[in-house]
């Protein structure tokens, strides 16, 4: 099981965020404990990975030698590649 780590930008974003926007992100994360890989795209010209969780996405760094995944970024999916 991989472990995850949330920057201290993504907690930012991630406290701003209304209760059931929150649970869900929450159902993501613990989703990617188990299989990253599985549930996300990797974004083109990076070593950055996007992860869907409804409107919003996750940008993550998946370390598979340390089984640790970072999580980078939260925000809406009209506002989180800009």
């Amino acid at each position: 099981m991989y472990k995850i780590i949330l920057t201290k930008k993504s907690k930012q974003q991630l406290s701003k965020f209304s209760k059931d926007i929150r649970d869900r992100i929450g159902g993501v994360i613990e989703r990617l404990k188990i299989r990253p890989h599985h549930i996300s795209k990797r974004i083109i010209g990076t070593p950055l990975f996007r992860v869907r969780a409804g409107d919003y996405r996750l940008i993550i760094e998946i370390k598979n030698k340390e089984l640790i995944i970072y999580i980078i970024e939260i925000g809406h999916r009209k506002n989180i590649y800009k």
